[in-house]
């Protein structure tokens, strides 16, 4: 086998697809985090302590010459795309409980062997 033909097959198996794509959503999703956290979170919740710290935006908080701003920022990036991830694999499974949850009726073997239960049980 060629190498063009097996690396088309490599590129172009399903899993292989489904990574990328995921990887691709996955860097879209971590920079709409960020932008919550930086844009959206940091000034209605840590206004107020970034004030009192007397820092201008997160980047700039430390404590005796330690800058823990940026890790700070991190660790609330962190935590948002956790809960997310979370919600959504909760979710998953609830749907996935429902579909176990049917109970499938007895398949044909189960039924033909039913009826050779109940002709047995008459003699």
């Amino acid at each position: 086998m060629g190498f063009v033909k097996e690396f088309r097959e490599f590129a172009f198996k399903g899993n292989v697809l489904d990574l990328a794509v995921g990887v691709i959503i996955g860097g879209a999703f971590g920079k709409i985090v960020s932008s919550l956290v930086e844009d959206v979170i940091t000034p209605l919740l840590l206004n107020p302590a970034l004030k009192a710290a007397g820092a201008e935006n997160i980047s700039k908080l430390s404590w005796n010459g330690v800058t823990y701003g940026n890790f700070l920022s991190a660790v609330i990036s962190f935590l948002c795309i956790a809960m997310v991830l979370f919600w959504i694999i909760k979710g998953a499974n609830k749907i996935i409980k429902k579909e176990e949850a049917a109970p499938a009726g007895p398949t044909e073997d189960q039924k033909l062997l039913m009826e050779i239960r109940d002709l047995l049980k008459q003699k």
